[in-house]
């Protein structure tokens, strides 16, 4: 059965009219005939949004009942059973109420389209689960309810429904989005301008990265090689260079002009040695580019013009920025330079900016080498000078200067033998010496216009002619193959130089190395493979590309790293001399593999080892702290069950008070012990609602003497989003620990403010106060300042109260008290509205906490 297919509305932000976009499709799907019904569909009491579904089918939904309320859900079942083409499912990152058949609604509309049903689906930007972190910064909400952002990415069709702040705003206070009285809260809170205009520009950002993937995909699939100006994206050309850095920033200062702007800068190792790149200046420069928000590319080419072309046609680059060449004015008859090559050769769709920078024509600081991998152009000068050059010369010979000598004739001829070897090679060497000998015997050796010879001093001559002729050929030729091969090996050394300082120092994951080999050699696809046994099945431990292979044998390339792990390349078969620099990548995937493992080995160390030392702590507080209380207890109810002594009520009351004061201490110590119990298991679920601080403050002061806390919340502070039980614990656990460490007559202050997004508590005393170097320790379990306890405790009610605290989203961190003392800030999140008015629809009931979803 085919899977259904996915369209997603994505909304900027609440209210731009995601849903009624949504059921204007379904409207013209069912005029074209589909067979469309509406599974679920908020209108939110919003009149225009309701009048769409007039007309459309819609599937009963399902009642639930949870908390003596009852509540409705899609029926995936009655869907399933109506089997419809399309169906409708409004808010696609809804939370079912508990006993649905799935917990997301996203997993309902999965199953719809695994039965091969269409799905037609809307979302908000903030509801995307990486966002989450952005939106709140952003609107100072937590975004409750969330989808994966692969469950979107995954849509066959996403479209963006957008609308301006000001419109937006405008339909806002025209009652188009929420009721009268919610509007001058929302318009003051969540829909500011600036709000709207952030949601937006996230909304656009990721949509054009969703864009960009598609186009990638259908570029690949279609082998289009012609740029596409979709986006402007920048190639940095780098040689290693102080240059680089100027090239960098003026790249970057040319992406900022345009939206969405990418800069891509690129190194390229060229082998036959005509670059030399310091490695300390590449990472210099890898940094920078890397702190604008670009990325940093290092590949291997033997032609470095068409390299660079190559790299910027494969990434849809628009603009090429070169600087201005460091050769020194006589370096360029050597060629045109490779500024000049690319601009020439770039075509009409990339352009190449040539920058001006300080280096320029003050020479390159290290000689250039005359590199020995000839191009085709070379080996043809070489065998044109090697066949056609004798022929030219005793053509020159014999008609202009036919008197020179047979000595000089040879020189002549030897010159062309060297130029041969200097241009192409050994062959087109030994070719020149063969056809300028022949000439020689033929043309200036008497009897001339024979191949005889009538002097044995010109046999002996010609003789030394073609051992000259053949010994300078193969001494240049040797020379120049080994001028290729250190090139060569200079060019590998900076590569892996520059990986190993950068794998030794952690800076690269296993995907980004695995990359870097991708890029490096060209391919289309790395794999690193392993096995437990010589007879397992391969494993997958990292890949990169489209296509991986599932086992060596499948890839085009196989580097064994051991007999349990190698790395496979897929896309084209490797040189043999690149194979070292392979084989190099391969041990340094290993090696960071190791270290990944290692690192998540030593992880779980750390925790049995904080495990350990939570329990060896609680065994000494157990035997120590819970005892004492205890032992209070046993003597006072042996005291008060004798019969040998006769006592007092007043002996008697205070027995009992010593009996009641120890149950409370241990019921304290047992609470915290359990508290910090839930906390490290990660059991605490907060049920998140909206509190008024002056509600659960002086809750909080009951276990403490009246006269030890001053007390200051105002009633006009905004309501904040809390778990109720959670908060208490927390603000008593603080005040308890202040007021232990306070001194005699001077009350703890216990203050509340509202600070931009945030309320916070404010718990001051005038105790001995804690250093700078220990305040973070003294929120760590089992530690008390000194190590001197006063009074009950084991060290757990701060550990206990931060926890709590950032369980529901807030802080909890100490400072200094100005005169001396301590003051402990409790941060929380206000709630949305400020305390009064929840700005959109949602449910109060501690399952969807209240959002603005639309």
């Amino acid at each position: 059965m085919a899977r259904g297919k996915l369209r997603i509305y994505l909304g900027a932000a609440p209210g731009v009219g995601k849903t009624y976009a949504m059921l204007s499709e379904a409207h013209r799907r069912i005029e074209r005939g589909t067979d469309c019904v509406v599974a679920f569909v908020e209108h939110h009491d919003r009149p225009r949004t309701e009048v769409m579904l007039h007309g459309l089918e819609q599937v009963p939904r399902r009642e639930l009942q949870y908390r003596d309320t009852v509540f409705t859900e899609m029926d995936v079942d009655a869907v399933l059973a109506r089997r419809p083409k399309v169906v409708l499912v409004d808010e696609l990152a809804h939370s079912n109420i508990p006993g649905s058949r799935n917990a997301k609604r996203w997993q309902d509309v999965e199953e719809l389209l695994a039965a091969g049903i269409d799905v037609i689906s809307t979302v908000n930007i903030q509801h995307l689960e990486s966002l989450g972190d952005v939106v709140e910064s952003i609107t100072g909400v937590r975004q409750q309810e969330t989808v994966p952002d692969e469950v979107v990415r995954r849509a066959d069709q996403i479209e963006l429904v957008d609308m301006s702040p000001q419109a937006l705003r405008r339909r806002m206070a025209h009652g188009n989005i929420y009721k009268p009285d919610k509007v001058d809260a929302a318009l003051s809170n969540y829909f500011r301008p600036g709000n709207l205009t952030a949601l937006r520009e996230l909304a656009l950002l990721w949509v054009a990265d969703r864009v960009d993937e598609y186009l990638k995909q259908y570029r690949s699939e279609h082998r289009v090689s012609k740029i596409w100006g979709s986006r402007e994206r920048i190639v940095v050309g780098l040689t290693g260079g102080p240059e680089g850095r100027t090239l960098i920033r003026r790249a970057a200062r040319l992406a900022e002009k345009g939206a969405g702007g990418e800069v891509l800068a690129v190194y390229i190792a060229r082998s036959d040695g005509l670059t030399a790149a310091s490695p300390k200046e590449l990472a210099v420069q890898r940094t920078l580019v890397e702190d604008l928000g670009g990325t940093f590319h290092h590949v291997v080419g033997d032609d470095i013009p068409a390299a660079l072309l190559d790299f910027a046609r494969g990434v849809n680059a628009t603009q090429i920025v070169l600087g201005s060449s460091r050769r020194k004015t006589w370096q360029y008859v050597f060629g045109p330079g490779v500024g000049a090559t690319v601009a020439r050769e770039s075509g009409p769709d990339l352009d190449v900016h040539i920058v001006t920078h300080d280096e320029a024509g003050k020479g390159r600081g290290l000689p250039v080498a005359r590199g020995a991998r000839l191009g085709g152009l070379r080996l043809l000068w070489g065998w044109l000078v090697g066949a056609l050059g004798p022929v030219l010369l005793t053509f020159l010979l014999t008609s202009v200067a036919p008197s020179v000598g047979l000595a000089n004739d040879m020189l002549l001829f030897l010159s062309l033998t060297v130029a041969a070897a200097l241009l192409g090679g050994l062959l087109p060497a030994l070719a020149s010496a063969v056809v300028g000998s022949v000439l020689l015997n033929w043309y200036f050796t008497p009897p001339v216009h024979t191949l005889t010879i009538a002097d044995p001093k010109n046999i002996v001559a010609i003789a030394v002619f073609i051992g000259v002729a053949v010994s300078v050929a193969s001494v240049v030729d040797l020379a120049a193959r080994r001028t290729h091969q250190a090139a060569r090996l200079r060019a590998e050394s900076e590569i892996l130089s520059f990986l190993a300082g950068n794998v030794l120092r952690g800076e690269t994951s296993l995907e980004a190395l695995l990359e870097r080999v991708r890029e490096t050699f060209g391919m289309e696809s790395v794999a690193l493979l392993e096995r437990e046994s010589e007879v397992a099945p391969w494993t997958c431990a990292g890949s990169v590309g489209p296509r991986t292979a599932g086992c060596p044998e499948d890839a085009e390339v196989d580097m064994p790293v051991s007999d349990r792990m190698s790395l496979a390349l897929t896309g084209r078969v490797l040189p043999a001399e690149d194979r070292r620099v392979l084989a190099a990548f391969a041990a340094q995937a290993a090696v960071v593999l190791d270290r990944r493992r290692l690192q998540e080995e030593a992880d779980q160390a750390r925790t049995l080892a904080e495990g350990n030392r939570i329990r060896t702590a609680l065994l000494a507080a157990v035997s120590h702290d819970l005892r004492t209380p205890l032992a209070g207890i046993k003597a006072s109810v042996t005291s008060l069950r004798s019969d040998d002594v006769e006592w007092s009520e007043q002996d008697q009351a205070d027995l009992l008070e010593a009996i009641e004061e120890g149950a409370d201490r241990l019921d304290h110590l047992v609470g915290n012990l359990l508290d910090m119990s839930r906390l490290q298991t990660g059991t605490v679920t907060p049920i998140i609602r909206e509190i008024d601080l002056d509600e659960v403050v002086p809750m909080a002061l009951d276990g403490v003497p009246e006269d030890s806390v001053e007390l200051d919340v105002p009633e006009t502070l905004p309501m904040v989003h809390v778990d109720k039980g959670l908060l208490e614990r927390a603000v008593a656990n603080v005040v308890e620990n202040a007021v232990k460490y306070s001194p005699d007559g001077t009350p703890v202050l216990v203050a509340a403010s509202a600070i931009a997004d945030r309320v916070e508590v404010r718990v001051v005393d005038r105790g001995p106060g804690v250093p700078d170097e220990a305040k973070d320790r003294i929120f760590e379990p089992f530690q008390r300042y000194g190590d001197a306890p006063r009074g009950a405790g084991v060290g757990l009610g701060l550990a206990v109260a931060r926890g709590f605290a950032e369980a529901m989203g807030g802080t909890l961190n100490a400072e200094d008290t100005p005169g001396g003392g301590l003051t402990m800030v409790l941060s929380l999140r206000m709630a949305p509205g400020r305390g009064a008015t929840v700005v959109a629809q949602g449910r109060t009931d501690g399952v969807n906490t209240p959002s603005a979803s639309a």
